[in-house]
C-alpha cells in the first residue's frame, strides 16, 4: 500500500483525471516522484468500477482502491445490504474470508464487532484505512488466516460467521462445494463450536437441493439478483435449528426490491394450473427461478403456467408487483403460421420450454436483436409449440 497514493495533490489528480480510460494514464509520465503512472491508472480504474457497483467508496474522499481482481470479487452495495438485515443488533462477527471488506463494513452498521480476517496484508490495510475514511470504526482488520483465527477462540464466542469461499483454487474454476477454499462443507462442526450462526454467500451457479444435502440447521436461503443477473445465494445456518429451511427470491432493480419467500414442502404441494395464452404474460426473474419457486409464485399471483415445463405464467390481469416481466400479448401464433406471416426483422426474442436455440431462431427467421417488439418461442398446455408476441408493459 503506498500511502503517497493518499496526498492531497495525488488525490486532486486522481479526482481530476478520474473520467479518463486508465490506459490512458498509464501511457504518460507520472507527475508525482512517488507514485507511478501504473499507480495512478490503478486508482482510476478502481474507481470507475466502484461508480456503480460501490457508490458510498466512490463518491467518499481519499478512499485506495486495490488491484482489479479485489473489485471484481467483492459485493456490490446493494447486495452487502442484504446481509446487513440478517444481523442482530450489537452482534460479534467474524469475517474470515474478508477481501475488499465491503460486506464487512455493511454488516458492521448492525454488530458491536466485525473481525476482518484476510492473509492479503496488503488488503487488509487497504480496508482498514477505507473503513476509517468511510467512518466504520468497530471493524477490525487482521492480517490473519481466518479458520485459525476461529480455532483459537473460545467455544460460544462468536455470535455470526461470515464466509465467502473460493470458487478458484490454484487458478481453476471448481464447482462442488467441498472444493471451495475454504472447505465449509468440513469446517462446520468448528464453525458451530464457536458460533451459532453461520452465513455463506455462494456461486449463483450452485445448485440448491445439493448445498441443502451438504451444510446443516440451514434455516434460510437467500437468492439475490441485481437488475435480471444472479448474483449470489446466501445459505444463514442456526445450530439450533433442524427444520426445513425458507427460501427467499429476492429482485433488486432500479433502486426497488420485489421479494418472494415460500417453503420448500409449500413448493412441491402447490398445485399446477395451465392456460392457453391470456391478455398479459409474466416471465419470472432470474432469482424465482433460480430459487425454484415455479409454483408458488403462480399461486401467489393467482397466474397460470403456459405449460407444466415452461416457466411463463399468463393471467387476464396485470399485477406490476409480479418480480419479474410483463407482458401484452399481441399474437399468438403456430411456428408454421409465423414462419408463414412474420414480418419483424427485428425484434428480443426468448425460448422457454423450446427445441431451438436464440442464436439459431434469429439465423432461421432473419430476425435481428432490439425494437420494442418481444417473441416468445415456447410450448403452450397441449405440448404444440407456438410464438407469442408482445409488447413489454412492466
Amino acid at each position: 500500500m503506498n500511502k503517497h497514493i493518499l496526498d492531497r495533490e495525488v488525490q486532486e489528480f486522481i479526482k481530476a483525471n478520474r473520467e479518463l480510460a486508465p490506459s490512458t494514464i498509464a501511457l504518460k509520465r507520472s507527475p508525482f516522484s512517488h507514485v507511478t503512472s501504473a499507480e495512478l491508472a490503478s486508482q482510476i480504474d478502481g474507481w470507475q468500477r466502484s461508480v456503480r457497483k460501490l457508490p458510498t467508496w466512490a463518491f467518499s474522499p481519499n478512499i485506495y482502491y486495490p488491484d482489479k481482481i479485489n473489485l471484481e470479487q467483492c459485493s456490490s452495495e446493494h447486495t452487502a445490504l442484504i446481509k446487513q438485515t440478517l444481523i442482530h443488533t450489537g452482534s460479534k462477527v467474524v469475517d474470515i474470508t474478508g477481501g475488499f471488506g465491503v460486506d464487512s463494513c455493511y454488516i458492521a452498521q448492525e454488530a458491536e464487532i466485525v473481525i476482518h480476517c484476510e492473509l492479503n496484508e496488503k488488503l487488509s490495510k487497504i480496508v482498514q484505512h477505507n473503513a476509517a475514511e468511510l467512518g466504520v470504526n468497530n471493524l477490525v482488520c487482521l492480517p490473519t488466516d481466518g479458520i485459525e483465527y476461529i480455532r483459537q477462540q473460545e467455544d460460544d464466542v462468536l455470535d455470526y460467521i461470515y464466509i465467502d469461499p473460493s470458487r478458484r483454487v490454484n487458478h481453476a474454476k471448481v464447482f462442488l462445494l467441498e472444493d471451495c477454499e475454504p472447505n465449509i462443507v468440513d469446517l462446520q462442526d468448528l464453525f458451530f463450536k464457536k458460533s451459532r450462526y453461520v452465513i455463506c454467500k455462494l456461486s449463483p451457479l450452485m445448485d440448491i437441493s445439493t448445498a441443502l444435502g451438504k451444510l446443516r440447521h440451514v434455516k434460510y436461503v437467500f437468492v439475490i439478483s441485481v437488475d435480471g443477473d444472479c448474483k449470489e445465494l446466501l445459505f444463514v445456518q442456526d445450530r439450533l435449528f433442524d427444520g426445513t429451511p425458507k427460501i427467499s427470491a429476492i429482485r433488486l432493480f432500479a433502486d426497488q426490491i420485489q421479494v418472494h419467500t415460500f417453503g420448500i414442502e409449500e413448493e412441491k404441494s402447490t398445485l399446477i394450473r395451465t392456460s392457453d395464452p391470456l391478455t398479459y404474460l409474466y416471465d419470472p426473474d432470474v432469482s424465482v427461478t433460480k430459487a425454484g419457486a415455479f409454483k408458488t409464485i403462480s399461486k401467489r399471483f393467482n397466474l397460470f403456467k403456459l405449460h407444466t415445463n415452461t416457466h411463463l405464467y399468463t393471467a387476464d390481469i396485470l399485477d406490476e408487483e409480479f418480480p419479474g416481466r410483463i407482458f401484452k400479448i399481441q399474437k399468438v401464433q403456430s411456428i408454421p403460421a409465423f414462419k408463414k406471416n412474420n414480418g419483424l426483422t427485428k425484434a428480443n426474442v426468448a425460448t422457454k420450454n423450446f427445441p431451438i436455440k436464440v442464436d439459431e431462431i434469429r439465423k432461421r427467421y432473419k430476425i435481428k436483436d432490439g425494437g420494442s417488439d418481444f417473441l416468445f418461442f415456447t410450448t403452450d398446455p397441449a405440448g404444440n409449440h407456438i410464438v407469442i408476441q408482445g409488447m413489454k408493459v412492466v
